[in-house]
This record gives structure tokens, C-alpha cells and sequence, in this order.
């Protein structure tokens, strides 16, 4: 139930030029004064806090006495120089890494993985993925519906035009028979004088803004993905090409045994004891071949393609050479995260909707009316004795609705609420994962300066004990342990740059694609 007051309604079916002029005026200046007065906006202000803490990189998880060691021994890999005469010399990485970097470097995708082969794949999976795509529809989809919202801010006019024939009787006359031929404008605008408009604007504008957080967020994953899978397959490659190598030496060094069993300077049994140890790589060469098949299968997937071969760039040792983290990450990287924005924006866009449901509880302005001509015939249509017009402002005010409107309040303040605990689980989960990926990042580089450390001291302890046995001063039981150890060592050592190397991709992905502060 509510209640209206007509402010002014003039109606006339013939009028001149000289009386309709000041109604005329007094329509301008009455649409000016509303105009001037209905300035204000109600509900609460959509502005929040969206201050983050920084998120630093711990290193308290280590023991000083074991960082120091640590640290050291990523200076004396630094130092280190290629041996030429070491068929499995580490590759060139390696950790020529330092401690801090300079956070306001621009570190994008193709800055941190450089491997251009990989660029190229990344932009590949991006043009075809179809959850892209999708997402990008869906902001079309969005800027319409804003531009519904927009469009209350205008008034709506409509062109009407009948003919009719009419008769009528009025009392005890004779009955009037005519025709009308009707052609009129019609004008309806509800003054935006509480801000319903400019709030149902906003919130449409945040619901459009978080279809674009979804876009990014939907191309950061699929980039993080294709580097991953890109990073498993590289891999792959590289123990298929250590096992290989290993198969080669071992050949190798079976030949020098059954020689020296030809000599009758060892027993069969060392024989079948080498023989028995080229079966380890030998395994691991069909094992990594089965999954660089199926990386090559998922990777495909990713770009959009059947199944087939991938092209390949650098090797996982040239990667990790050019990548350098900050150790301290400021908490605007995460205000930019898709996610948080995503999450942000719908609070913003739940806080403009209380501001619509409270508009609609106040009272409602409006103008219309309808401009014309109406004649008997088309002869002298446009005949100013036959124009007619209405121009009327109403003001509507609801007294009772059974609790509809505040309960509509109530029901967009909750879930202006639920948005707001979103939004603030978001962001708890942005920094856990920001400093999960920052102490992975850290801790795999400790990790791979051990790895490589130790395989490069188990390669000179095999070119020492190769030369021992060849010399007869040694027994195959030392050659043997040599060789398992070393190609142990190296296996573990590719398989933590790959692992290093997925901590920077999920930090990358964590912080919403970069680490550079400027916008």
C-alpha cells in the first residue's frame, strides 16, 4: 500500500503556442530543481581496507649453525667451474643465486621462466583454452547487464500512434460519432533523488569488475599449469639422458671386468654383479620415457591439442640459473590477487545493494507525460490547434508492504556480511599460500645447493675409484657403490630443480602472477 501525490498535471487537447510556453518552462525548471536536489546517496559506503601485511620469507625453520653451512655451501657452488674431463658434471645452474633481490624488479611470466620455447607454449594454451574464453564471454555478458543499470539513469521515451472511430453519447443528446487519428511521445523518468540508481550502477560495475578478476584468475592457473607440466616433462628428459649416460658408463666399465676375468684376475661372480648393475638405469629409462609420453599427452591437453609431440627448450639447470626471489613480499601483491579482488568486489558490490534496498523504502520522484497531435484526419495534423500534451511529477511514498522492504534490507545485510567473511577467508588463504610458496622457494634452493654439493663430490669419489679398480688396486665393490651412489645423487638433484622450480611457479601463481609492486 502507498500513498501518491501529484504535483503538477496539466493536460490540454487544444492549446497555442502562447499558453503551452509557460508550462513549458515551469516543466524545465521543476526537472532542474530535482535534478539539483537529488544529489545524495544512501546506504553505506562500498570503500574497505584492503590492507595486507607484507609476507616474508621465513628462514627460522633452519638451525643458524645449519643456515651457515647452507649459506656456505651455496658460495662454493657458485664458485665452482666446469670439470671437462666429468662426463656427469652438475649442470651450469646452479646456484649462482643471491640471498635478496631487488623486490621492485618487474618479474612477469616470461621473466621468470625465460625459456622462450615455454613462452611460446604459454601463449599457445592461453589462445585456445576454452575455460578462457568462457570467462571472457561471461565479462560481455556483464557489461550488458551494467548498461541496463546505466540506462535508468535516462528517461524513457516512446513513440505511440493510433487511428480509431468513436462514438459516444453524453446525457440525453444525440450520440457524437468521430474519428481520431493519435500520434504522441511518451515521457516516464524516476528522478534518482535517494542514489537507487547510482547504487544499482555500482553494484553492477563490481559484479563486472570481479568477471574480470575471473578471467585472470582462470589464465594465471592455466599458465601455472602448462610451466608445471612443461617443467615435469623437461625432467623427464633430462634422467632419460643421465640413465642413458649411466647405461653407457657401466657398459663401459663392464667391459674393463670381463677383460680382467679373461685375465683371470676376478671371479664370474664380479662379471654378473656389473652385469646385474646395468639393469638400474636401464629401468629408468623406460619408466621416464612411459611419463615424458604422458606429459607430452597432458601438456597437448593444456594447449588445446590432440595428443603429440611437444617442442623443448632449455634444460632445467638453464631455468633455474636465471630465476632470483625476494625474501620479503609486500602485502599489496596479494591485494592484487585475482581471488582477493574476486572476493573484494562482491563485498563492494553486497554493501551497494543495501544501499538499493534502503533507497526503496524512502519516497520515489517521477516525471512523465506525453506530447502530441490528434486530428480527425491527416489534413492539418501537425495543426497546432490539434497537439495535445500531459506533464505531470508524482512522489510515491511506501506506508505499509508487510515488512517486504525491510526484510529485503535485512536480507541484503546479511549478505553484505557473508561477502565481507568471504572476502577476509580469501585473504587469510592468499597469505598462507604466499608463505608456504616463499618458504618452498627458499628451502628447495637450500635443498638443491645440498643436492648438488653431494653429486659433485660423489662424481669425483667414482672417477677416483674408476681409476682404482682399473689400476687392480681396488675391489668392484667399490665401483659398484660408487656408480649407485652417483646416479642416485643425480636423479635427486634434477628432481629438485624441477621441484625448485615449481616453488616459483606456485609463488608466482600465489602472488596473482607477479611480484612487482607497480601497477
Amino acid at each position: 500500500m502507498s500513498a501518491g501525490c501529484v504535483i503538477m498535471t496539466v493536460a490540454s487537447s487544444t492549446t497555442t503556442s502562447r499558453t503551452r510556453a509557460p508550462i513549458v518552462r515551469k516543466l524545465i525548471a521543476l526537472i532542474a530543481g530535482a535534478l539539483t536536489v537529488g544529489a545524495c546517496t544512501v546506504g553505506p559506503s562500498t570503500k574497505i581496507n584492503t590492507g595486507i601485511p607484507a609476507v616474508p620469507v621465513r628462514t627460522e625453520q633452519t638451525a643458524p649453525v645449519s643456515r651457515a653451512l647452507l649459506d656456505s655451501l651455496r658460495t662454493a657452488r657458485a664458485n665452482d667451474t666446469p670439470d671437462s674431463t666429468n662426463n656427469f658434471k652438475p649442470s651450469r645452474e646452479t646456484l649462482a643465486l643471491a640471498a635478496t633481490a631487488n623486490p621492485a624488479r618487474d618479474f612477469a611470466w616470461t621473466q621468470v621462466l625465460r625459456d622462450t620455447t615455454l613462452q611460446s607454449l604459454v601463449k599457445e594454451a592461453v589462445a585456445n583454452n576454452r575455460n578462457v574464453r568462457q570467462a571472457m564471454a561471461r565479462i560481455n555478458e556483464y557489461r550488458a547487464l551494467n548498461g541496463i543499470a546505466t540506462s535508468r539513469y535516462f528517461p524513457q521515451i516512446t513513440a505511440n500512434a493510433s487511428k480509431s472511430s468513436n462514438r459516444t453519447a453524453l446525457g440525453p443528446s444525440s450520440p457524437i460519432q468521430f474519428d481520431a487519428l493519435r500520434a504522441t511521445a511518451d515521457l516516464s523518468w524516476e528522478l534518482d533523488f535517494w542514489g537507487k540508481t547510482r547504487r544499482s550502477v555500482q553494484a553492477s560495475g563490481f559484479d563486472l569488475a570481479g568477471r574480470e578478476d575471473e578471467v585472470r584468475a582462470t589464465t594465471i592457473t592455466l599458465v601455472s599449469d602448462v610451466a608445471s607440466a612443461y617443467l615435469q616433462l623437461r625432467e623427464a628428459d633430462a634422467i632419460i639422458a643421465i640413465a642413458e649416460a649411466t647405461l653407457t658408463s657401466r657398459a663401459s666399465t663392464l667391459q674393463i671386468a670381463r677383460r680382467r676375468f679373461d685375465q683371470g684376475l676376478i671371479s664370474e661372480l664380479d662379471v654378473r654383479q656389473f652385469e646385474a648393475n646395468l639393469a638400474e638405469p636401464a629401468a629408468r629409462v623406460a619408466d621416464y620415457a612411459r611419463q615424458r609420453t604422458e606429459g607430452e599427452n597432458a601438456l597437448s591437453l593444456l594447449l588445446g591439442n590432440p595428443p603429440g609431440a611437444i617442442p623443448r627448450g632449455e634444460l632445467l639447470g638453464d631455468i633455474v640459473r636465471g630465476v632470483t626471489v625476494p625474501d620479503t613480499l609486500p602485502g599489496a601483491l596479494l591485494a592484487r590477487r585475482p581471488d582477493v579482488l574476486r572476493a573484494q568486489h562482491d563485498f563492494q558490490a553486497a554493501i551497494a545493494r543495501v544501499g538499493v534496498t534502503q533507497a526503496a523504502r524512502l519516497p520515489t520522484i517521477t516525471l512523465g507525460g506525453n506530447y502530441g497531435a490528434q486530428r480527425p484526419g491527416t489534413e492539418s495534423f501537425l495543426d497546432h490547434k490539434g497537439q495535445i500534451y500531459t506533464f505531470q511529477a508524482g512522489i510515491s511514498l511506501p506506508l505499509f508492504t508487510g515488512g517486504r522492504l525491510s526484510s529485503e534490507t535485512r536480507a541484503a545485510r546479511a549478505r553484505a556480511e557473508e561477502a565481507r567473511n568471504a572476502y577476509e577467508q580469501t585473504v587469510l588463504v592468499a597469505l598462507r599460500e604466499t608463505g608456504d610458496a616463499a618458504a618452498g622457494v627458499r628451502l628447495r634452493r637450500d635443498q638443491l645447493v645440498a643436492q648438488q654439493t653431494q653429486e659433485r663430490a660423489l662424481q669425483a669419489a667414482f672417477s677416483i675409484a674408476e681409476r682404482r679398480y682399473a689400476s687392480g688396486i681396488s675391489s668392484y665393490l667399490e665401483v659398484l657403490d660408487a656408480q649407485r651412489s652417483l646416479f642416485s645423487a643425480q636423479i635427486s638433484r634434477v628432481q629438485t630443480e624441477r621441484l625448485y622450480l615449481l616453488s616459483t611457479v606456485q609463488l608466482f601463481r600465489a602472488l596473482g602472477g607477479s611480484w612487482n609492486t607497480a601497477p
